[in-house]
């Protein structure tokens, strides 16, 4: 016997939505399209325009008049952006990276500015105790207890971490009697007549504790790379709680390869400690560190980015850093999969946590914007010599014809002109099409 049971249908799990919006993504426009669509309406009185003076100077050659209305339909010109866009975002789609809108794969491309979160992001967020120090007189399992009672109904990967050792240490907690977590900086729970709080120091300091005999660190311990978490029943700070956490797996090699773009400025943004902060922007070679940063200044420090005249892109866990993620002229979500906040707070959702793709991302948007390019370029040049050929070049034609025996001149003619419009799209598309294997290495390394 199988037993299932649904937590999703349809649209409504991760699949679906992931569906819905590629399938929005197509739908939308980017800016050089709606610039194409803008002068679109002038090209058809030209070409019927160019028509009419070719039929007045030969009227009676009107298969002349013909041919240079069908070498004059513009379908390179009408596919060269569309198909590019199409491709890009099959090209991303391939490798996790959900684009939601396709004017974002042109927005990349001018991306000056990348702003890290930290935790979840350049790290791990997987978060250990690395120890345990309580005040004087208080007992390592009583603050552990104090510690998880509070943190219980909260789902920040410290609170996990503290869980977990509390369940290898056989520490048993009650849950709160009321729950608040004050966002960016700790939580309250109340237990009858008790305030448990567990946060950061200045928090605490805020709330008028005293953790001076608290934060003493014994001779000899080395704290580099940890996080603080401190612990205060009441009035009495009872210690505080020290967690690490590792660095995030190509995450040095992605920043490297965005500063080998052109990037010019990678910073971290985080509420750790500067120490802790510190640590990890130095080894991950980042430019600006920010450190012990509420959410809204997180923001702060986007927009003052966007306003020196950078484009800012603000890569983050998606919850969290939904504030700084709306912020950017790019968000991008990592380890998307499965978060409604991360998917509707960022431009860009990743399905997994490879920070290799937003270099990889970068590359995308530049190639696209290339093709976009060359495609328009061969359009415009195909139809214009298309035109001078039909129009000018009616005795090399003739001559041509006659050279090929077996074809009359007008059915060269024709053929010749259906050839050269057919060929001339699927150049666009074909050379769009290159694109959906873009990032084939990237892929391949994943294996």
């Amino acid at each position: 016997m199988v037993e299932l049971r649904v937590t999703g249908v349809g649209s409504d799990t991760t699949l679906g939505k992931v569906r819905g919006l590629i399938a929005s993504a197509e739908k939308t426009r980017l800016p050089i399209m709606r610039m194409v669509d803008q002068y679109v309406h002038y090209y058809t009185p030209a070409i019927l325009m160019i028509a009419a003076i070719v039929w007045f100077f030969n009227p009676d050659d009107i298969l002349r008049v013909v041919l240079v209305l069908v070498i004059a339909c513009p379908c390179a010109l009408i596919v060269a952006t569309p198909s590019a866009a199409v491709a890009a975002i099959a090209s991303a789609s391939r490798l996790g990276m959900i684009i939601k809108n396709v004017s974002h794969i042109e927005a990349v491309a001018h991306i000056r500015a990348v702003v890290f979160d930290k935790t979840g992001t350049l790290t791990e967020g997987n978060l250990e105790v690395a120890r345990l120090n309580p005040a004087a007189g208080v007992e390592l399992s009583d603050l552990l207890e104090v510690a998880v009672a509070a943190e219980s109904q909260s789902n920040h990967p410290a609170a996990n971490a503290m869980r977990t050792l509390a369940a290898e240490a056989n520490v048993s907690w009650e849950p709160p009697d009321n729950f608040t977590e004050v966002t960016g900086k700790g939580v309250l729970a109340t237990f009858g007549n008790s305030e448990y709080r567990v946060g950061r120091e200045s928090w605490l300091q805020e709330c008028g504790l005293d953790t001076s005999a608290a934060a003493a660190v014994p001779e000899g311990v080395d704290t580099g790379g940890m996080t603080f978490a401190y612990v205060a029943r009441d009035q009495q700070v009872l210690g505080w709680i020290g967690l690490r956490d590792a660095i995030r797996q190509g995450a040095s090699e992605a920043i490297t390869e965005l500063q080998d773009l052109g990037i010019r400025q990678c910073c971290m943004v985080t509420g750790d400690n500067r120490q802790v902060a510190e640590s990890v922007g130095h080894k991950l070679g980042i430019t600006e560190i920010r450190a012990e940063c509420l959410p809204e200044e997180k923001v702060t420090f986007v927009e003052e980015l966007k306003s020196s005249g950078m484009a800012v892109a603000v890569i983050g866990d998606g919850v969290n850093d939904a504030p700084a993620l709306a912020a950017g002229n790019i968000g991008v979500a990592m380890g998307a999969i499965g978060s409604d906040v991360a998917i509707n707070s960022a431009s860009i959702a990743l399905m997994h946590s490879d920070l290799r793709r937003i270099p990889f991302l970068v590359a995308l948007s530049r190639k696209t914007r290339a093709v976009m390019n060359q495609n328009l370029l061969f359009g415009a040049v195909l139809i214009v010599g298309g035109l001078m050929a039909f129009i000018f070049g009616n005795d090399l034609l003739d001559y041509l014809a006659f050279r090929m025996k077996f074809v009359q001149p007008s059915v060269f003619k024709s053929l010749l002109a259906a050839f050269v419009h057919i060929l001339g799209t699927l150049i666009v598309v074909f050379n769009s099409a290159r694109l959906v294997r873009f990032g084939e290495a990237l892929e391949s390394r994943d294996e």
